[in-house]
């Protein structure tokens, strides 16, 4: 069994209590009178007992009241010493504050009825008001410092309590802004993809045909659309940047694409995919006076159907592109139907990231996505709720 290894500081208590009472020893400053063990030397003993009590207040401060008490009773058949007395008081205080919480709870509840039980025995003994100041003195050397000890300990677990809800506070507030960091992040990747990657696949498209055909006219046309798709690109990409210096805190840009857009974007995509067969049409079946959308639903629409034409121009088969918005029920939805099969041509590699945005900026709505292949047409149905709550999504 290892010995508990005295802390320093209370190896300077007790040494300090010990020499204090050798002090008051050796000058004689101690009761006189009949006492069982009236020997001078005989008040060292519950002295240096009480003293190695002291030694081991804070490492085993259970051990060290057992033996204070039998050390403060001992002493009271000798001469008495008061630095016994008052090492025994720290005892006392130290145990309530560092002993285990049941110990804790109680020593205070048992010196508060030894001080009662030991003024009701002396009263009823001597029946005179001695007994009153020998039942305070023991209050005062017992009760006491055990109050004192719990009032400290009370405080002492509070200011954990409060120190240990302050670093959770602040972990939680690092995690809120790590994870509104990712989000951001997310929603930048989301935005680069779709500005920027259905004008780079044109790009890659045009210049693989302009590159594989030695013919003047396809060559003239390819270049053509890559210039038209680079102008575009830069056109958004500095939209982009102007959002990322924008230090006002608008949630999106100040032009944010709508819906009134898509001619225009179903245009550029028959411009695009012209080269490998494909046909555009847009069916828009929502009502000319409908009230206006929440910006954020226009926004998620707009991307989705860009996406989609951008995935047409770059795997679809020939055949005709149909893009469908209709209106009803407080949802707008968005059908875009591709033909899916061998493609002749130039095509352009995808990493399947616009399918995972178009996938979040549904769900971030509350909405509903699904992108499959149904026997030869590549089906991408988007469900939006078109209420106000979706536009504080």
């Amino acid at each position: 069994m290892t010995l508990p290894r005295p802390h320093r500081t209370d190896l300077f208590i007790a040494a300090t209590g010990l020499v204090g009472g050798l002090i008051m020893w050796w000058f004689g400053l101690y009761v006189t009178g009949d006492h069982v063990f009236g020997q001078r030397w005989a008040t060292l003993i519950p002295l240096t007992v009480m003293a190695g009590a002291e030694a081991v207040r804070r490492t085993a401060p259970r051990t060290a009241l057992v033996v204070g008490t039998l050390a403060i009773v001992a002493d009271q058949f000798t001469n008495g010493n008061l630095a016994t007395v008052l090492m025994f008081t720290d005892v006392v205080y130290a145990a309530v504050v560092y002993g285990p919480p049941a110990s804790a709870r109680r020593i205070p509840y048992t010196t508060g009825l030894i001080t009662v039980a030991v003024t009701a025995v002396f009263l009823i003994w001597w029946q005179n008001a001695f007994g009153l100041l020998v039942g305070v003195l023991t209050g005062m050397i017992s009760f006491l410092p055990a109050i004192t000890g719990a009032i400290v300990r009370n405080h002492r677990e509070a200011a954990d309590a409060a120190r240990l809800r302050a670093e959770q506070t602040a972990l939680l507030a690092e995690m809120d802004r790590a994870q509104a960091v990712v989000a951001e992040r997310a929603r930048m990747a989301r935005e680069l993809h779709d500005m920027v990657a259905n004008h780079l696949s044109a790009i890659a498209i045009h210049s693989t045909a302009a590159l594989s055909l030695d013919e003047p006219a396809t060559t003239r046309q390819a270049l053509t659309v890559i210039r038209e798709n680079s102008v575009a690109g830069l056109t958004e990409m500095r939209r982009l940047i102007g959002l990322l210096r924008d230090s006002s805190g608008d949630a999106e840009p100040g032009a944010v694409p709508s819906l009134d857009a898509l001619d225009g974007l179903v245009a550029r995509a028959r411009t695009n995919g012209s080269s490998g067969g494909l046909e555009f049409v847009l069916e828009d079946t929502r009502p000319p006076d409908g009230a206006a959308l929440p910006a954020p639903v226009e926004l998620a629409a707009y991307r989705i159907v860009q996406e989609s034409l951008t995935n047409a121009v770059k795997h679809a088969s020939p055949g005709t592109v149909t893009v469908r918005v209709g209106l009803g029920e407080g949802a707008l939805t968005v059908a875009v139907d591709s033909p899916c099969g061998r493609r002749p041509g130039p095509s352009a590699p995808g990493t399947g990231s616009g399918l995972v945005g178009m996938r979040e900026r549904a769900e971030l709505l509350g909405g509903e996505f699904r992108a499959a292949a149904a026997g030869a047409v590549w089906q991408v149905r988007a469900v939006l709720p078109a209420d106000e709550k979706a536009g504080n999504a």
